[in-house]
């Protein structure tokens, strides 16, 4: 299981690539691999809003259906495009061209509440 250690990470499954005052934000190698072929991405607009830890869009699997849970608040200020064509991106690479949206952090201080790869490695016990 690919955890990278330069990612921070929810308890709900996604990450985040902090850049300067941006994140990036998509969903693990781990809930990829639990959910299986991923068949639809839902994202939010570009301006929307996110709330820690409330949802922002769904990912939908052959087998299931869940929600995606914002890691930190702001607005959202990118969308990958490439996943309403391609939503096996997310399978392929969820970490490079699969990640999911780019949110403007409005709150750095919600960065403590998300977990370091060793965290979430413990998790989900590997």
């Amino acid at each position: 299981m690919n955890v990278p250690d330069d990612l921070l990470y929810t308890e709900e499954h996604e990450w985040v690539r902090v850049e300067d005052s941006e994140a990036v934000v998509g969903i693990t190698d781990y809930a990829q691999s639990e959910l299986g072929d991923i068949v639809y991405v839902e994202l939010p607009e570009v301006g929307a809003r996110t709330k820690q830890m409330e949802p922002f869009g769904t990912v939908e699997a052959v087998k299931a259906v869940s929600d995606l849970y914002a890691p930190l608040s702001g607005k959202v200020i990118e969308v990958n495009e490439a996943l309403a064509d391609h939503p096996e991106l997310v399978n392929k690479d969820p970490y490079g061209e699969g990640w999911m949206i780019r949110i403007e952090i409005e709150n750095p201080a919600e960065l403590g509440n998300l977990l370091d790869a060793d965290g979430y490695r413990n998790l989900i016990g590997k």
